[in-house]
Order: C-alpha cells, then structure tokens, then sequence
C-alpha cells in the first residue's frame, strides 16, 4: 500500500487538505478534515510514505482527442508510435487517451488499428481507453487539415470492416452527418455503443438537430471545423449549444478558442458536458519546425501548428496546459479539473476513474502552481 499525504484535493468549490492511500491500484481511503487525525503513518513502510508538499492532487486526465507525441504521429503504422504519444501523455497529468486517426485509405487505417491492439495492455505509460475515428467521412467544405483526397461519403460496408478489425475499439467517430448516408451511419455506431461527434462539416442548424435525434451526442473541437453562428444562420455550433444531450470538445490552447468563447461555452453548457482535448499533433513536447501530419507540410511557429494557407492543423498544447489556462481564462478550478477527468470518463463510460472517491483507480496526478506535472500514478504505480 501507498499513501500520499501532505496534498490539497478539490472538493465541491473548496481546496481541503487530503491524503489518499492506494492498495494496489485502486484508492482505498481519501482522507479530508478531522479523518487525518486518524492517520497513522507508522502503518506504512517509509519508501510507501509520498508528501505532496501541500501541491494539488487531481484525478488523471483523459484526452479523447490525440494524434501523436514527441514526432511520432499514430498513423505511422507502428506500436513505437502509439507508446511514444502514451509515455508524452502521462508525463503531462494524461492517463487514459484515445487513438485519434485522421482520414486515410482504410488500409492505413487498418494498420493503425491492428497496432493499436499490439500496444493496449502493454502500454509504456497512459493507457489506451479506446479508438477516436476522425473521418474519413467529412465533409470537403471544411475539411480543415484533412487531407480531401481520403474524404469520402458514409459508407457502411467500409465501416463493417473496420468494426471487425476492431474488436470493440472504437469508442469515438467523427463524422459530417449531412453526407449521403450519415444518418444511417449514426444509427449503425449507435447500435454499437458509439460516441457519435460531429465536426468538419458544414450542417445547417436544422441538419444539426436531425443528426441529434438519430443519436449523435457530441462535437469534436466545437467552433473548429463547422460554420460560425450567423444570426439567420444559426447551423450546427447552435444546435448544439442549446440541446442539453450534446456535449463539447474545447481545444484551449489560447489560438483555437478566444478566452470569451472558452467562458461562453462553459457557461452555456456546464462542467459536465464540456470536454478539454488537445487535439495534438507530433510536435506536441518538440517545439517548432516542419513535420508531415496527414499527407500536409504543416509548420509549427511560436507553438501554433498551421498548413501553409494559414489553416490551424491541430495543435501543441498538453493536458495539463489547458488546464492552466482554463483556469486563467475564469473557469473555475474545479470545473477544469471535471472538464478535463470525469466528464470525458463519464462520456466514454469509463467506470471508477476520473475521480479521487474510495474504490475508484488510482490514476492520479500531483501539479505544482503553474499546474507542473510533478508525479503521476498510473494504476497506482508512479510513472
């Protein structure tokens, strides 16, 4: 058994003092008020006895939106690859992440997969929680970096094949669902326990809502990718502003969303249905340069990655920068640590993580100030 002590843990609107025993990979006691008086450290062998330095404790991230790491890009087509992006992601507070693909041929595609299954259960750091389809099925309007020549119409043989690749993986598709065929496909992924999102596509509010109906539940980097709201056109962002069942991706990295929209968007949709992402690419822990990411030259400049139509391609911020600067956008403290832990558990149906409560996984995450990752336990076990 381990126990951390001597760390603060958000409960409700308050920061309380807390110390949280691990037994095995799973949190058997948090301990918060007159309970540490309790607290009997001699029970423990002293290398078991961790102090937090009074630092913040929240529950592991989880990012449902990740292309790559430390120039590796998970459509490489290699387990190397997907390990990369799972040791970067725990070394920044994130535990749990989805495969992110972009559009490809299916044989790509397929590669991605059959890796990914090589990785899941021998991961190097964060764990796998499951497969994010970005397309192919986007719509070429607002294809963004997606590289038009793999955009394709639904097409529900195609999807078939990939369900059977799979073996239950896929957790995640984003589609445009007023392509020929996109209704059809929601209900095919909804029968199969699907998150179904939205995003790259130029819906209008009308089709937006249609889409709702048939079960799409989310959007993928809300703003990014879709029509602005006009005030005769209201399309797709709106929809699913007002339809409480829909949650939002939030990319905060200060370029893909202004502060204002950040805040609108909590505001409007609460903790509980709003999702912080990074979205990242392989420059994500590298810096500035030149990669290839989805068949484009992007260039990343002063941190912002862009094609060189000055299309944003992704992004390069962590997990635990968004969460910074949520914080510094006016998002309260424990609404971003929700945003960026239970809530994407809860929209993936991730049971016992996501939360520091007694019999929930010890995925965990120690932060300094300036939200520093200074440990993070996986299972129980420090990274």
């Amino acid at each position: 058994m381990t126990i951390i002590k001597n760390v603060r843990i958000a409960q409700g609107q308050d920061l309380v003092e807390a110390a949280v025993v691990i037994d095995r990979n799973k949190i058997q006691r948090v301990l918060t008020g007159e309970d540490l008086e309790d607290l009997n450290v001699d029970e423990y062998f002293q290398e078991n006895i961790i102090d937090g330095d009074n630092k913040l404790l929240i529950p592991g991230m989880i990012d449902v939106h990740i292309h790559g790491a430390h120039n590796f890009d998970m459509m490489d087509g290699t387990t190397e690859s997907i390990q990369a992006v799972s040791r970067a992601c725990a070394k920044t507070g994130c535990t749990s992440f989805l495969v992110t693909s972009v559009s490809s041929s299916l044989e790509v595609l397929l590669l991605m997969i059959e890796q990914t299954k090589a990785v899941i259960g021998k991961e190097e750091g964060a764990k796998i929680a499951g497969i994010h389809l970005e397309g192919p099925y986007l719509n070429v309007e607002k294809k963004g970096m997606q590289n038009p020549i793999h955009l394709r119409h639904p097409d529900l043989k195609e999807m078939a094949t990939i369900f059977d690749v799979a073996d239950g993986l896929i957790k995640m598709v984003t589609i445009a669902p007023e392509l020929p065929g996109g209704l059809e496909l929601i209900h095919f992924l909804r029968e199969r326990g699907v998150v179904v999102a939205i995003a790259h596509s130029n819906a209008t509010y009308e089709q937006a809502q249609l889409a709702f109906s048939h079960g799409a539940t989310h959007i993928t980097h809300c703003f990014n990718a879709m029509p602005a709201i006009h005030h005769r056109a209201p399309g797709l962002v709106t929809a699913a502003l007002e339809d409480d069942s829909v949650s939002v991706q939030a990319i905060v990295d200060g370029v893909h969303l202004h502060p204002g929209i950040v805040r609108l968007m909590h505001k409007i949709k609460g903790p509980d249905k709003m999702v912080l992402t990074t979205d990242a690419l392989q420059a994500m822990g590298v810096g500035d340069g030149e990669y290839l990411f989805g068949g484009h030259q992007v260039t990343v400049k002063e941190g912002v990655a862009r094609l060189h139509d000055g299309t944003l391609a992704s992004s390069t911020v962590t997990m635990n920068r968004s969460l910074q600067l949520s914080t510094e956008f006016g998002i309260p403290l424990e609404n971003s640590i929700q945003m960026a832990t239970s809530t994407p558990a809860t929209i993936l149906g991730m049971a016992n993580v996501g939360s520091i409560k007694e019999g929930f996984v010890a995925d965990l995450v120690l932060v300094d100030e300036e939200f520093n990752v200074v440990k993070t336990w996986i299972n129980g076990i420090v990274f």
